[in-house]
């Protein structure tokens, strides 16, 4: 098991992050899962890193704090701001965030208060995002479990956390021979995807399924499909580790109908199940939730258009990661497990030129969502249907029974 932990930090840091002896290294984490943090750092001091930098927070200490400080003075308190980042992404840092989920942690938290404070913490790294869209500081999410984690996952197994692992490496193909390799097959075959979907320049597309879900997404003139590799600073970086989609910006004002949650919804460690939206002009004008519903309403709410689109992907139902059969609870494996949409934030990469175009003309002249927030969620079934109607009203079959068409594998 050490073995492959410090494989799996050799992997993370050499074939995600392209990590270097003259970068500096930034790891966000939390205190459940410090034993992976010094892994990854004798393998940083390996490499040569001598700048090291923790963003380290206790998620009981963090609890306390959203109980029972006021927002204002919630403010003052050292997790919730994070300029540091800011002037670290400022010196080509490469930053690390290493995702522990504690599901149900913040049930019972005012979930208007963790909104706000949450929005204000990524407010106070503004400049760090503002980078990181424009593809100048390398970045990577990936995850490290938790005890409690575990359980929820294998609630069945004598040894959660072990097992929990081991679906892990398995998932980044850490239990393989040559993983490295084998990554780059598959960034490869997404990246054969992706030119295949631009070559279409679809106008719209429309999703139907036995959930109910039926509506359509408009894409903007020169929209580009990309990958989970992205080019920062002359370097292919693997941004979410593991992935499985390909993904693009839709036009915000533009989306129609209504859309079914197919997996539960992890967010700020409090659980959406069984939820729904419709859409009408790109906003959403109705929604409801049967478990987590005021935590969804705060997202719609939590900022200026967050309850626009900025984000549709799409995954095969037969991924790895579907294929497991594993409710992960975590955004960055379930969303690797099925089609997803994110409400909030767009991608500037997501347009021919569009890192040379600021936010502000990217959503004035293509309707790419802008915001502070950024929330995907699931919506892949096994049975679900999506079409591509192109600039001359031909419909091209993109999707079959949860599936890319043969055209497009």
């Amino acid at each position: 098991m050490e073995e492959m932990k410090e494989k799996y930090a050799e992997i993370i840091l050499k074939v995600c992050l392209k990590l270097n002896k003259d970068m500096p290294l930034f790891i966000c984490a939390n205190t459940e899962i410090l034993d992976f943090v010094k892994i990854i750092t004798k393998k940083a001091y390996e490499i040569g890193v001598t700048d090291i930098y923790y963003d380290i927070t206790d998620p009981y200490i963090k609890r306390e704090a959203l109980n029972s400080l006021s927002l204002e003075d919630l403010k003052k308190h050292q997790y919730f701001n994070k300029d540091i980042w800011n002037e670290y992404a400022k010196k080509g840092t490469a930053f690390l965030m290493l995702a522990a989920e504690i599901p149900g942690l913040m049930k019972g938290i005012d979930s208007k208060k963790l909104s706000d404070i949450t929005i204000y913490s990524l407010n106070t790294r503004k400049e760090f995002d503002d980078l990181r869209s424009k593809n100048l500081v390398p970045w990577c999410i990936c995850a490290v479990p938790t005890e409690s984690w575990a359980r929820e996952v294998f609630k069945e197994s004598d040894n959660p956390l072990e097992d929990l692992w081991h679906a892990i490496f398995k998932m980044c193909l850490i239990d393989q021979n040559n993983p490295e390799k084998l990554w780059e097959e598959k960034l490869n075959k997404l990246e054969m995807r992706s030119s295949k979907l631009n070559k279409y320049q679809f106008k719209k597309l429309h999703y139907i399924n036995s959930l109910g879900t039926d509506f359509t997404i408009e894409l903007p003139l020169n929209h580009l499909w990309a990958s989970g590799c992205e080019k920062i600073n002359g370097q292919d970086i693997l941004v979410n580790f593991p992935t499985e989609e390909v993904f693009t910006s839709p036009d915000n004002m533009s989306i129609n109908g209504i859309v079914y949650a197919s997996k539960p919804l992890s967010y700020q460690d409090n659980i959406i199940k069984d939820f729904y939206f419709r859409f009408k002009d790109g906003r959403v004008i109705d929604f409801d939730a049967k478990e987590g519903k005021d935590t969804l309403e705060n997202i719609i709410n939590s900022c200026n258009n967050a309850d626009r689109l900025g984000e549709v992907a799409l995954v095969e139902y037969d991924s790895p990661i579907s294929k497991s059969n594993i409710l992960f609870y975590e955004t960055l494996y379930d969303e690797n497990a099925s089609c997803h949409l994110a409400l909030g934030d767009s991608f500037p990469e997501c347009i021919k030129d569009g890192l040379n175009i600021s936010k502000e003309d990217l959503e004035k002249k293509y309707h790419l969502n802008n915001c502070t927030n950024h929330v995907d969620f699931m919506i892949g079934t096994k049975d679900l249907k999506i079409s591509g109607i192109t600039k001359d009203n031909k419909e091209i079959l993109i999707f079959k029974d949860g599936n890319f068409t043969d055209e497009f594998k």
